[in-house]
């Protein structure tokens, strides 16, 4: 009998997301020193995964051998459980994982992840610390049969590392987080008005002037007080790529992120001769907001970009680029000669159009490079057809969008927007002025169309959650502000089931794998608080 959804009556089994299906099963498996694997061909990468994990906290790197109790076996057959799916079956004396793809392998590696006791997940010792002993202690797996299958095929996280940068072994941390809980997609947001983290071979002062600003502004946008502290740094393309190989042993697509027309000021800082009025010299932004200044619209200012994209595509293997394409103020083009001109030779209505005309020249280009283009949809405003649309300001236009015949990606910024304030009070740190965003309001996010209209609920590809960094300057303050609000995120799009209170009971059992991965899911010391800002 499958466990019910609101009863626990072991701990070690509140996982989250919730699988499909869950059944406890008598007994228990023991992993110790003669534990050999089963690998099936095909499976190899999902036991060097088991072995990542297991191998710092215990000790234990079980090695192949043909008549191994944990097996590890991908079936083509099983093609009811889809790219992602797997089956788990753990007793007394085997652990069998099984699924018809590799991926669904790797998403089983996690389960078995979060089945292990909670201090095994804990960080092995810094350099130098003690060494797990000889002879370890026995490490148990709780007797259960799982079948899981993903409802949704996107669950993201975007990270915005232009507005405060972050070094890539930080990226490879909150990888393993995004992946412990089955999300399969890192945004990475790459470049800004305040930054831009991309290396660019044939453009190199994007990075190297860029990539740096001579301070940042305290508070809000519109705020008249800055910290007097430079900040930088960009990613080199050995680091990106080892990042994108770190992520896809994980099962984990990095999704880059570079921002046209608009959130260009560190690149028209790099290059005037982008901007609307070249002979203007502008420094990378300091000040949060939206800012006036955008892309020209010359056809130098889309070779350009075509060859950014050209070396972005040639780094990150993704099926999907995105393009950015939000917060364009059209006040430059109205008052450029050149775009008004650039407007009337298009058949444009006005200048005003040239912010869908633009982004329609990038995604044509990441079409014909076989890729699928990715852009944020602020309004109802129509994007190329081709274009994946991120929904962020309410789920009507996401699925106006899905209407018209866009893929959509559910990103509404009163659920998914992690930068908000996890609750009210002046206790919490500082976040995003607005509205808090408390984990109830994240659970509520809909995936799909209250009325279940089937044409445009087939085009809800999943959802994302989004954390921007104008008040979140490091790691730890990036995770308090994601955690617990991401569990909520993986498990809406993890699982069609609508359970709050069984969803609460699991957290509370999943919080000692937080704590032993040291993620500051409760409190966050050592911040100043928003009566400070």
């Amino acid at each position: 009998m499958d466990l019910p959804p609101t009863a626990h009556p072991r701990p070690e089994l509140t996982l989250v997301p919730r699988p499909r299906r869950l059944s406890p099963r008598p007994g228990r498996f023991r992993l110790d020193r003669t534990t050999r694997l089963r690998v099936a061909p095909g499976a190899e990468p999902a036991a060097d995964l088991l072995r990542t994990y297991l191998t710092p906290a215990t000790g234990l790197s079980p090695e192949h051998a043909d008549d191994g109790t944990f097996v590890l076996a991908l079936d083509p057959a099983l093609t009811g459980l889809g790219e992602e799916g797997y089956g788990l079956t753990v007793a007394e004396h085997g652990v069998l994982l099984r699924a018809a793809r590799p991926t669904g392998l790797l998403r089983g590696v996690q389960t078995v992840r979060q089945l292990l006791p909670s201090p095994v997940l804990a960080p092995p010792p810094p350099s130098g610390g003690p060494l797990p002993p000889v002879s370890p202690p026995p490490v148990e797996l709780p007797g259960v049969e799982i079948t899981d299958i993903p409802a949704h095929s996107w669950r993201g996280m975007h990270l915005d590392v232009a507005r405060h940068f972050q070094p890539v072994a930080y990226l490879h941390r909150f990888v393993d987080l995004l992946a412990l809980h089955k999300l399969n997609v890192l945004q990475l947001h790459l470049t800004d008005d305040q930054g831009w983290r991309m290396p660019v071979a044939a453009y190199p002062r994007l990075t190297e002037i860029g990539g740096r600003r001579t301070e940042s502004m305290i508070g809000p946008a519109g705020s008249d007080r800055f910290d007097g502290r430079p900040h930088g740094g960009s990613y080199t393309r050995a680091e990106l790529a080892g990042l994108v190989a770190h992520a896809a042993a994980r099962g984990v697509t990095v999704v880059p992120e570079i921002s046209v027309p608009g959130h260009v000021r560190s690149a028209l800082a790099a290059y005037p001769e982008l901007g609307n009025f070249p002979d203007r010299r502008l420094d990378v932004w300091t000040r949060w907001g939206v800012c006036e200044n955008v892309l020209g619209v010359g056809d130098h200012v889309l070779d350009f970009f075509r060859t950014v994209l050209d070396e972005v595509m040639d780094l990150f293997p993704s099926p999907y680029i995105h393009i950015g394409g939000d917060e364009v103020p059209t006040r430059e083009w109205e008052s450029s000669p050149t775009a008004i001109d650039r407007a009337a030779r298009e058949g444009l209505a006005g200048p005003r159009e040239l912010h869908g005309w633009f982004l329609g020249r990038m995604a044509e280009h990441v079409v014909r490079a076989g890729r699928r283009p990715v852009a944020w949809a602020e309004d109802g405003t129509t994007l190329p057809l081709s274009c994946t649309v991120m929904s962020w300001r309410t789920p009507e236009h996401a699925w106006a969008a899905a209407r018209r015949g866009h893929d959509v990606v559910q990103a509404d910024h009163r659920r998914t927007y992690f930068d908000y304030a996890r609750g009210p009070g002046s206790g919490e740190p500082p976040a995003q002025p607005g509205h808090a965003t408390d984990l109830r309001s994240v659970y509520g996010l809909d995936l799909l169309p209250r009325d279940g209209e089937a044409p445009q609920a087939g085009r809800v590809l999943g959802a994302q959650g989004q954390l921007w960094t104008e008040f979140v300057p490091t790691s730890r303050h990036i995770e308090y502000l994601t955690y617990p609000r991401l569990c909520a995120l993986a498990e809406r799009a993890w699982t069609a089931t609508d359970d709050w209170p069984d969803f609460r009971g699991r957290l509370d059992g999943h919080r000692a794998r937080l704590t032993a991965l040291g993620v500051p899911h409760d409190t966050l010391d050592d911040h100043p608080v928003h009566a400070t800002v």
